[in-house]
């Protein structure tokens, strides 16, 4: 039998999984975080009709005669480039700028993927379309240690920040050194225990003109506590603090200039339990909580993977992929470190499929499934000649 008939049929083959590429290709223009896969081929062994000949002083050498076998699929590889950003405005979508993988558990299976649109479910965990649970660290005490073991990333609904008692707070502003004698200037804020009642703390300066001081004092119903208060070209050079009861009030931000009366106190540390209202992505993966209470707290950052070989990565589909011998381990770390990307909240990473060059690859697949077949029916033309040399 003719060797160009087998071929032809190599190049059919070899072109029709080019042609179920492509496709493959095309149909996920539209899938979040797709990479598109590029056929390679190479020929196949080739038979050898006339070795070479080795040249001596009289005779040339000759050059190996062979005639090839057809082709073959070499590799199919992945093209790992990043897709464009598509704003979603969904808290729970995520997208990797740079190098890295989510990790994600199913079954108890290890997965990673690109694909970063995630939702909660019942329990409170992160978990993919299919199910699959979010992997990374959750917080303790508002406190996350990335060094331990990795685990679904749970913010269980009601999730509380504690209460905490008011131990320090802040006086700023000015006190007018061409006040009256006896003016009394009053101020009142917010303080709290260790379980998160409230008190309102007082706080009055009272100028004494004879000797251009003011005087400080502070009453949260329960203590009181006084300081003075003096200035030196405006300048504050009196007690730097006034304690009453736990809190200590700093007054050293205090001024004394002329014709202005804004002083005020403009930060106190405590803050009663307050519940969780929402929460956003940090670029190093980080979900900050807010609550209730106006706190911000950490509840959990998200683990990334990276591999030494990612294109040795094996689809597992639903955008998923699964690790390989030839991909390597998964190294784990944090967005922002080295070696793995960036994130960012409210938005995906589109395909990265080219249209374009898509199109351009059916035409070619289908012109060299048109020329391998036109070889078959050559070949079947040779046969039938061949046959009808005996009538």
């Amino acid at each position: 039998m003719l060797r160009s008939l087998y071929s032809g049929i190599s190049g059919l083959r070899a072109h029709q999984t080019m042609l179920d590429v492509t496709g493959n290709n095309i149909a996920n223009v539209n899938t979040t975080a797709f990479k598109a896969s590029t056929v390679l081929f190479q020929d196949t062994l080739s038979q050898l009709t006339a070795g070479a000949g080795l040249a001596n002083a009289e005779t040339g050498g000759t050059n190996p005669s062979q005639v090839g076998l057809g082709v073959q699929v070499a590799a199919i590889s992945t093209n790992l480039t990043q897709g464009s950003t598509q704003a979603t405005g969904r808290n729970t979508d995520m997208m990797i700028s740079g190098d890295g993988y989510f990790v994600t558990k199913s079954a108890g299976e290890t997965l990673f993927t690109r694909a970063g649109s995630f939702g909660w479910d019942s329990l409170g965990r992160l978990t993919t379309g299919d199910g699959g649970l979010l992997q990374g660290w959750s917080a303790v005490n508002g406190t996350i240690s990335t060094g331990g073991v990795i685990g679904p990333v749970l913010i269980p609904r009601g999730t509380v920040s504690p209460a905490k008692g008011t131990t320090s707070a802040a006086v700023s502003g000015n006190l007018p050194s061409d006040a009256a004698d006896g003016t009394v200037l009053n101020r009142d804020v917010q303080v709290f225990d260790n379980v998160g009642n409230a008190r309102t703390l007082s706080v009055s300066f009272t100028f004494d003109q004879a000797t251009g001081a003011w005087a400080a004092a502070a009453d949260d119903g329960t203590d009181t506590g006084t300081a003075g208060i003096s200035f030196t070209a405006g300048v504050n050079t009196g007690d730097a603090t006034l304690t009453v009861g736990n809190v200590t009030l700093d007054l050293t931000a205090i001024s004394g200039f002329a014709q202005l009366k804004s002083v005020g106190i403009v930060r106190q540390d405590g803050q009663p339990a307050g519940s969780l209202q929402t929460f956003n992505l940090s670029s190093d993966g980080t979900l900050v909580g807010s609550f209730s209470n106006g706190a911000t707290e950490p509840l959990a950052r998200l683990a990334l993977a990276t591999f030494v070989n990612p294109n040795g990565l094996e689809k597992a589909g639903s955008s998923s992929y699964r690790a390989s011998v030839n991909a390597g381990d998964p190294s784990y770390g944090t967005a922002g470190s080295d070696g793995f990307g960036s994130l960012s909240g409210g938005s995906l990473e589109m395909s990265n499929v080219d249209l374009s060059q898509e199109f351009t690859s059916l035409i070619i697949a289908q012109r060299g499934f048109q020329a391998n077949a036109r070889i078959i029916t050559t070949s079947d033309e040779v046969l039938q000649e061949l046959t009808n040399l005996k009538r």
